[in-house]
């Protein structure tokens, strides 16, 4: 298990990262892109708040499916829920504990295509 934390400490989170850090990705949905957060995607059940739930706030837009949480603190956003799979979250990777910060800029990371999410597709 892996500690996920805000910036101010108020939100504290326990992940199971049963493959570590691997399959990152960047979404390019409108949201995603201003945050600029590298997502990890983990099931529901490997992902419990321990701390802080009473500081999260949520924001959704456009199709009100994905949840994206953050805290009411400081600002940073900790995870989301998925509207391409709501059984699993994306967390933010660089709010792990005990991530290096010059690390971060060296990980593989993909690009999810959350601009062209066929939920938005016209018919």
């Amino acid at each position: 298990m892996k500690k996920l934390t805000c910036h101010c400490g108020a939100v504290e989170i326990e992940v199971n990262l049963k493959d570590g850090l691997t399959n990152l990705k960047r979404c390019n949905c409108s949201m995603c892109k201003r945050k600029g957060a590298i997502l990890k995607n983990v099931n529901k059940e490997d992902l419990k708040i321990i701390k802080g739930e009473d500081k999260l706030n949520v924001y959704q837009f456009k199709t009100k499916v994905a949840k994206h949480y953050f805290c009411t603190l400081c600002g940073i956003h900790t995870h989301n829920l998925r509207r391409a799979d709501p059984n699993t979250f994306g967390i933010n990777v660089a709010c792990l504990d005990g991530i290096d910060p010059q690390e971060i800029f060296k990980l593989d990371v993909g690009v999810n295509d959350g601009h062209n999410h066929i939920m938005d597709q016209k018919k």
